[in-house]
């Protein structure tokens, strides 16, 4: 037979074997009376069970008489054993919850609110313990926290900021109001702050479930990509955005359809990023259903109520909105009606109402010749319209990135006229006779055209050489003042007083430092201006203007960024580019030209001082000396009343400058440093030369006091405009430095 050759049976066989050297005989089945065949038992009788497998025993199951004393002490003994994991100190659950089960017991809040450094948003009401038996524990509200993964990244200002937001978004700062404005200035984190609004409201609320289902997103062109990668960055892939920036019509409302037509406590694709132009032409396929919140970025596009895209967007169907602008509209007072209706729409009445309650007394109370009452009404209606929209707007200032960023020196240079220039910029003035066609009381279609005539004189007059030959009005026999043999086709710097500048700073900065360089103007004939002097130059570089598109707008953006790219200058047009885009590769920028609305040129500036800049930073504003630039300038750091603090476009000229005003943009300063300067009668400056502190008794009632710094080379803190001075580049300085605002000596 077949034996076991396993060692433990090996070894009982030799400890039972007395005799090792006898063979020892094969082992056969016991003999004996008739029984039954066992399981394994062939018809002959043989059965191949082992002999060291011993029977079971039988078992019975009758149970000892005991008394019901006995009884009872047995079972409380048992139950005064409750089960513990066999694990030592071992804290955990018990196990009671499985998959797929749901989990019995209180409800309770999404992450821990006593956690250290938790951002808690809602803390249900203390109850009594009376109160705690009564209330249903089903229905028992719970914390709001917001996410640890994004709350530990939060500064204290942007916690303020998003516990602010979803105050106003819960309808918990003004009942049965659901909107909000963020106004914080540029590079102070609204995007982050309105990721987090957005995380928190799609995964928890007090009721233990998600406060909406679905988020709209709805931002420029140009930042349809940065809003997407701003979610990837921050959640790190814990949710799936959909970012609609190109396509054909039927492949972009088949998207749309499907974003809407989401359903459940987990819908795949929760927030949807899309431009303002594509929302405006697919709006009635996003209407059909609803949207938990609507954020709107760059929100001063919707200050009139009258435009398709306002129209559009405030026939959604949603009560949570969030606008974000960081240079918040201060034109008139319909503007903030605009903004304010379509966040919170009722809180300040009709638009007749408002008009006839706030903005006549407002503006009847700032006039010159308002009475003693009038004054005193119209001050008291300003305050009540402010203690309103303040309930539902926050603005914080840039002085607080101050605590995180590098140090920002913000430098106004005054550039001197070329000769060129001067002869072209006078012989202008004599035969256009603007200020003539002003003396009617209105400015014309033709006195709108001289503006930007001489604004494009003052970057280079390669940009109204074309003029010159057709002799339009005003350049007539301006061909000869050309030096003899000149062609567009070639940029000569020395020909414009600020391109002359601009070569020095970026040669200087080129040969110095690694570092990268902004250009940002208002015309792209100037852009054009660049490129041939970076050409001329060998300087690598990249564009930015309204005819690149979207997709690759985010790629040059991201590659300039990138701290082994070679571009060396990054080229943007400040209508395509100015909101929004982040070039902190770049610790220079350059303003060639100003703007008639100051949120323009404070947008630009502030592309790269801002979130995750590493160097100190240079911002260079070129104006020309005693010409329609530095009237622009003026005008921009003029304190003005509400309702006519910005100047939009240049067809808004007439409404905000008085005749006199008018007539002095077209003069020409040919005596002056700076005409600026000379205006503010700067207290800190005798005979030129700068004294600190000022004289006894000076007053600085100017905005342009800031500008700590005044055409004194000593006082530079720019390497690089010494570089330029001691080259004998004309031009003067105002030179105003974050530094000295932290203290710093």
């Amino acid at each position: 037979q077949r034996r076991s050759l396993a060692p433990s049976q090996l070894a009982k066989r030799k400890a039972g074997d007395e005799d090792d050297d006898e063979e020892e005989e094969d082992w056969q089945p016991p003999t004996g009376r008739k029984r039954q065949k066992a399981a394994g038992e062939t018809e002959s009788g043989e059965c191949y069970r082992s002999p060291f497998r011993k029977p079971l025993a039988p078992l019975t199951n009758r149970p000892h008489c005991l008394d019901s004393s006995q009884h009872e002490a047995f079972i409380r003994s048992i139950l005064s054993k409750p089960f513990k994991v066999p694990i030592p100190n071992y804290k955990g659950p018990l196990g009671l919850r499985s998959l797929g089960v749901k989990r019995a017991g209180l409800r309770g809040p999404l992450h821990d609110p006593f956690e250290e450094g938790a951002l808690v948003l809602y803390e249900p009401p203390v109850l009594s313990a009376h109160d705690q038996l009564k209330i249903d524990k089903d229905k028992a509200p719970v914390h709001v926290v917001v996410d640890p993964v994004l709350s530990r990244v939060l500064r204290p200002h942007q916690r303020e900021g998003v516990k602010f937001l979803w105050d106003c978004v819960t309808s918990r700062r003004i009942p049965g109001s659901h909107g909000c404005i963020m106004a914080d200035e540029m590079g102070l984190g609204k995007t982050l702050q309105c990721i987090t609004l957005m995380w928190t409201l799609l995964r928890q609320s007090p009721d233990c479930k998600p406060e909406i289902e679905k988020a709209l997103v709805v931002s420029p062109s140009s930042l349809v990509r940065n809003w997407y990668n701003e979610v990837e960055k921050w959640l790190g892939g814990r949710i799936q955005p959909l970012a609609i920036d190109g396509g054909s019509k039927d492949e972009i409302d088949r998207k749309l359809a499907g974003f809407m037509n989401q359903r459940g406590l987990r819908v795949p694709s929760p927030i949807l990023i899309i431009s303002y132009e594509t929302f405006r032409l697919h709006a009635e396929v996003l209407q059909k259903g609803t949207v938990g919140l609507v954020i709107c970025d760059e929100g001063h596009r919707l200050k009139n109520s009258e435009n398709q895209t306002y129209q559009a967007l405030n026939s959604l169907n949603t009560p949570r909105r969030v606008l974000i602008s960081g240079t918040p509209i201060q034109n008139d007072l319909l503007e903030y009606f605009s903004l304010v209706h379509f966040v919170n729409s009722g809180i300040l009445g009709t638009a007749q109402e408002f008009k006839r309650h706030f903005e006549m007394p407002i503006l009847k109370g700032r006039d010159a010749d308002a009475s003693e009452a009038e004054r005193h009404k119209g001050e008291e209606r300003l305050k009540e319209l402010i203690s309103i929209v303040n309930r539902c707007l926050i603005r914080r200032t840039s002085d607080i990135l101050s605590k995180y960023l590098p140090v920002k020196i913000e430098q106004v240079v005054c550039c001197r006229l070329t000769p060129l220039q001067t002869e072209l910029y006078k012989n202008f003035l004599k035969q256009a006779k603007p200020v003539e066609e002003l003396k009617e009381g209105k400015i014309s279609v033709s006195s709108l055209s001289s503006i930007t005539s001489l604004k494009k004189l003052c970057n280079h007059p390669a940009l109204i050489y074309d003029k010159c030959v057709e002799e339009e009005e005003g350049f007539m026999g301006a061909l000869g003042l050309f030096p003899s043999g000149y062609s567009t086709k070639s940029l000569e710097p020395q020909l414009s007083g600020k391109m002359l500048v601009l070569d020095y700073i970026l040669a200087v900065t080129k040969s110095t430092s690694n570092d990268k360089v902004v250009l940002v103007s208002n015309y792209t004939q100037t852009l054009d201006l660049f490129e041939k002097l970076c050409r001329n130059r060998r300087y690598l570089y990249v564009r930015l203007d309204g005819t690149m598109s979207i997709k690759k707008r985010a790629k040059i953006v991201e590659r300039f960024n990138s701290p082994s790219s070679p571009e060396f200058i990054f080229m943007l047009s400040s209508k395509a580019g100015g909101c929004g885009l982040n070039l902190i590769g770049a610790n220079r920028l350059v303003m060639f030209d100003p703007d008639w609305n100051p949120a323009n040129d404070e947008q630009a500036m502030a592309r790269v001082w801002r979130d995750g800049q590493k160097k100190m930073c240079y911002i260079y504003r070129l104006l020309s000396t005693g010409t329609i630039e530095e009237k622009i300038f003026q005008r921009q750091t003029h304190k003005k009343a509400l309702s006519s603090c910005v100047v939009d476009e240049e067809q808004d000229v007439e409404r905000h400058f008085s005749l006199g005003e008018l007539k002095e943009l077209f003069t020409l300063n040919e005596s002056t440093t700076s005409d600026t300067h000379d205006k503010i009668k700067c207290p800190r400056c005798v005979n030129g030369h700068q004294v600190r502190p000022p004289p006894d008794g000076a007053d600085c009632t100017s905005d342009l006091s800031q500008w700590h710094h005044c055409a004194d080379k000593r006082r530079l803190q720019d390497s690089v405009l010494k570089a330029a001075w001691d080259a004998a580049v004309t031009f003067t300085f105002y030179q105003h430095s974050h530094e000295e605002q932290r203290g710093i000596p």
